[in-house]
């Protein structure tokens, strides 16, 4: 029972010492992999959240993993991240990593088939149509569940705006886009 609370004072410096190298250590990998690190997940961020956790976690308690393999772990975790968002460049690959951004809403049409699939309430819709100050259905173009869990509301309360359906690309069971607008690369 006493060795639940008591622990030497060589192991409690340890985990002092490997808690400075390996805060240190995700500091600077999340300074290299950039903002990504830190945005709203997919479902591979969460999974890597997951992984850094663990390691960070058995890395500071106990004596196996080493620091040493802990910094080389976390480095692959974050190396499979950047090699991640550069793969998802291509779309077959996205379609397997990411979730598919879902429409809840097509014009003041609750799309009622979608939202169950995508555990989605009334509630919940509600919610953020209000959010969105949406006063009338009517003003609503559309509503996405997006890949991060957000849901997006488009929105205008001048009936003359259309939503440009290029915004809708990639959206499981919005209508195609005629055309796409011009896109310009930064260099």
């Amino acid at each position: 029972m006493e060795d639940w609370f008591l622990t030497s004072f060589s192991d409690l410096l340890m985990v002092v010492i490997s808690a400075i190298i390996m805060f240190a250590g995700i500091i600077l990998l999340t300074r290299i992999a950039g903002l990504r690190s830190f945005s709203k997940m997919s479902s591979f961020d969460f999974a890597m959240t997951i992984a850094v956790g663990s390691i960070i976690a058995s890395t500071l308690t106990t004596k196996e993993p080493v620091i040493l393999q802990g910094a080389v772990a976390l480095s692959i975790i974050f190396v499979l991240q950047k090699v991640t968002n550069i793969l998802r460049q291509y779309r077959w690959f996205q379609q397997v990593v990411d979730n598919e951004p879902v429409l809840l809403m097509k014009g003041g049409e609750l799309l009622l088939d979608n939202m169950e699939r995508s555990r989605v309430t009334l509630d919940d819709l509600r919610s953020k149509l209000r959010e969105a100050n949406v006063l009338e259905l009517s003003q609503v173009r559309a509503v996405v569940f997006e890949t991060t869990g957000d849901i997006s509301v488009l929105h205008s309360a001048d009936a003359s705006v259309e939503l440009e359906l290029w915004l809708l690309e990639g959206v499981r069971d919005a209508p195609e886009p005629k055309s796409n607008p011009l896109i310009v690369e930064a260099r």
